[in-house]
Formats: structure tokens, C-alpha cells, sequence
């Protein structure tokens, strides 16, 4: 239940250590399972002292357990493997300190870690942590490699060795962790983050030689398989030898076999490409031979033509064409002008004719009144209407007579 306390009636230490105790002593065994990253069996002692970690989250607890608890499975059990224990939390009040007391250890089998792995690839795999389109494509040629290994490991080597042989100017950014054991996830997640923080870093390898399935069990681990798929930067998985599959392998953008397999599909070949390029620059200049065969073959036939060969010719040809042709077109010309000049003058007479002035020509006159209006009967003038007269030749003025 709730504590009363205020800033001026605050509890002791050692009064609050007593009570977490307190709280503490009535909770009930329970089975723990974690990896043993320190083991304690001093001779002629009856409490064997060890520390349980939990690799996913970086926790440890201490444990003890008499000794006869402990030798029950002393044969099958060390340093770095993975048990289950039935254990009593107890709080050592005046250190302040959590420990639990073992009453029974149970080493995990590989049977059991196989099935506690296969259902953590089923709810990775589901989450998609493991889907193809995730997986990022590695540049042809990395600036910088970096390398996630154990130090002066054989893994280590061959990646370095091999890389630098298949092309000499490779950089790598190496850093050596711990490969197997307790500190080995934490250690490797921590790397590959530092890694894929570089901007220069272009892609990561992690890479270790083979091992048993408990040896290989940090590159299973959730934390790591996460870390992994948040990676802004493509990832090689290096784990082991052909028949290891880590989880490693499936959520890394490129899964190689074996370490030396790594830097062979990370780094190019210099010696093959420079034969790559060397083939590729004979097939254009053959191509470009051909080319320039086919297209001198193509001149010669076009130059052997009767037309290139005696070009005058046909220039000669249009020039008695263009000849023949103005020739007609003055002999059209000149007969459409000839028949339209006849029927321009049978016109003309047909005008003049029919022309007024020719009337007058004959002795006759027009005359009109002062308006312009012409006369055309006795009665629409008066005697003494001054009119004009026109005839072949000129104009009168004349007066109108009295009417007869």
C-alpha cells in the first residue's frame, strides 16, 4: 500500500531498503531465463555466485545458488550459455541490492533455442522486416566498406585480403567487436548504427567464420535483426559458412556464404573489369569497322553510278529538255497573243461601229438641253430654248424656231 511521506517527514534509507524487502520476500519464485556472463566457484565454498544477462535489452541480475544446485549441471553448463532458473527474488537490504536465489538451473537446448528462433523469424518475417522490395541494391563501386568483425579474427582477414587483392584501392572502415558470447549483440548493434551513421560509408559487411548454433546466436537476435532493417546504408550479411543461416541472412540486404564471399560481391575485380573494358572497347571498334565498311562500300556504289561518274550528262539532258520546252512555251505564248489580238481588233471594229461617233461621222447630231439632257422630241423644247448641238467634229449652239 501507498507511504504517507512528505519533504518534512521523509523516510530513511535504510527504512525504505527494509521495505522494498519487505515487498519483495512475498513475491514467488519464478523461472528466469538469461545467459551466464560471469560464474563464481570458489573451492570449498557452498554458494556458487553467477550473473544472468538478458542480450536483448543489456540487463543483468546477480544469482546464487548452492553448490550442490549448480554441479547438477556443472558438466553442460559455463560462461555464455543459456539457462532457465527457478529462483527466489531476494533484496540484500544493506546494499540495496536485487539477487535472486536459485533453487533449480536448466541448461536451453538446441532443439528448444531452434523452435524459440523459428517463431521469432515467423513474427519478423510477418512484420515484413524480411520482404524483398526492403532490400536496397550495393553500388557497384563502394568508396568506403565498412566492417563489422572480431578482432584479428580469420573472418576479418579474409574480407581484407581478398578485397584488396580484387582492387587495391578499397577503404575500409573496420571495427572489431566481440562475435560471440555475452557482450556480442550489444557490441555489433552498436557498430553497425556508428557504421551506417558515416556518410561516407557506402556499404556494411558483418561478417564471422562458422561456429555452433549457440556461437552464431547473437546474429539471430531481435535487437540486432531490428537495428539492421532501420540501416540507411546496404548490408551484407557474412555469417558463418554455407549451411549457417542466422537471421542475419534475412533481413540484410545481400547474403553472403562465407567472408571471402563477401568481398568478392562487394568489390569489384579490377582484373576482370579492365577485361570487361577491354572487350567492350574491341566490340565497338568492330562495330565501328564494320560500320564504317559498310558505309564506304555504300560511297563506292553510289560513285560508280552512271549519273556521279558522268555528271554532265545529265546536266546535258535537262539543258535540251529546258530548250525543247522554252520553245513550245514561245510558240503557245506567241499563239495566244496572235489569236488575241485578232479578237481584240474583230472587237474593236464591232465598238466602233456601234459607237455613237460614227453616227455623228454620217452627217447626224445630238442635241441637248442646257442640263445635259438630250432631246429626243419637238415637244420637250420651247421656240427660243437655247440648245447645244453635237456633231462628228465639234459643238454648235443653236435656238430653238418657232414650231412649224
Amino acid at each position: 500500500m501507498a507511504l504517507n511521506t512528505s519533504a518534512e517527514a521523509p523516510l530513511p534509507v535504510g527504512e525504505v531498503s527494509r521495505l522494498i524487502g519487505g515487498w519483495i520476500d512475498r513475491l514467488g519464485a519464478v523461472w528466469v531465463e538469461g545467459q551466464i556472463t560471469q560464474l563464481s566457484r570458489r573451492p570449498g565454498a557452498g554458494v556458487v555466485f553467477m550473473t544472468l544477462r538478458d542480450p536483448s535489452y543489456d540487463i543483468s541480475v546477480s544469482v546464487t545458488c548452492f553448490r550442490q544446485v549448480f554441479d547438477a549441471v556443472a558438466d553442460i553448463v559455463a560462461e555464455g550459455a543459456r539457462v532457465v532458473v527457478y529462483a527466489k527474488p531476494e533484496w540484500y537490504a544493506p546494499r540495496g541490492q536485487l539477487s535472486l536465489r536459485a533453487v533449480e538451473i536448466r541448461p536451453v537446448g538446441i532443439g528448444e533455442l531452434l523452435a524459440r528462433l523459428e517463431q521469432l523469424k515467423r513474427t519478423l518475417g510477418a512484420e515484413g522486416l524480411f520482404a524483398v522490395e526492403r532490400k536496397k541494391s550495393l553500388p557497384f563501386l563502394p568508396h568506403r566498406v565498412g566492417l563489422v568483425c572480431g578482432r584479428a579474427s580469420a573472418a576479418e582477414r579474409d574480407v581484407l585480403e581478398n578485397a584488396r587483392r580484387r582492387w587495391p584501392a578499397v577503404r575500409f572502415e573496420v571495427r572489431n567487436v566481440a562475435v560471440q558470447g555475452v557482450h556480442a549483440v550489444t557490441q555489433v548493434v552498436q557498430a553497425v548504427k556508428e557504421l551506417d551513421e558515416l556518410t561516407d560509408v557506402d556499404v556494411i559487411i558483418v561478417a564471422r567464420g562458422g561456429g555452433s548454433v549457440e556461437d552464431l546466436l547473437p546474429f539471430s537476435d531481435e535487437q540486432l535483426v531490428r537495428a539492421v532493417s532501420e540501416c540507411r546504408t546496404p548490408v551484407v550479411s557474412a555469417i558463418g559458412h554455407e549451411p549457417d543461416s542466422p537471421l542475419l541472412d534475412l533481413v540484410a540486404d545481400l547474403r553472403a556464404s562465407t567472408p571471402t564471399d563477401a568481398a568478392k560481391k562487394v568489390v569489384p575485380d579490377v582484373g576482370e573489369e579492365l577485361d570487361r573494358v577491354r572487350q567492350l572497347r574491341d566490340r565497338a571498334l568492330r562495330s565501328v569497322q564494320g560500320l564504317l565498311d559498310r558505309e564506304e562500300r555504300g560511297l563506292a556504289h553510289a560513285l560508280a553510278r552512271p549519273s556521279m561518274e558522268h555528271p554532265h550528262r545529265m546536266v546535258d539532258e535537262r539543258e535540251a529538255e529546258v530548250d525543247a520546252l522554252v520553245a513550245r512555251s514561245r510558240r503557245v505564248l506567241g499563239h495566244h497573243l496572235d489569236r488575241a489580238d485578232s479578237e481584240l481588233a474583230h472587237t474593236r471594229a464591232r465598238v466602233v461601229s456601234l459607237s455613237p461617233a460614227a453616227t455623228l461621222e454620217r452627217g447626224y447630231a445630238v442635241l441637248q438641253r442646257a442640263d445635259g439632257a438630250v432631246v429626243r422630241s419637238p415637244e420637250e423644247v420651247a421656240a427660243g430654248d437655247e440648245l447645244r448641238a453635237r456633231v462628228s467634229e465639234g459643238e454648235l449652239n443653236v435656238v430653238v424656231g418657232p414650231h412649224t
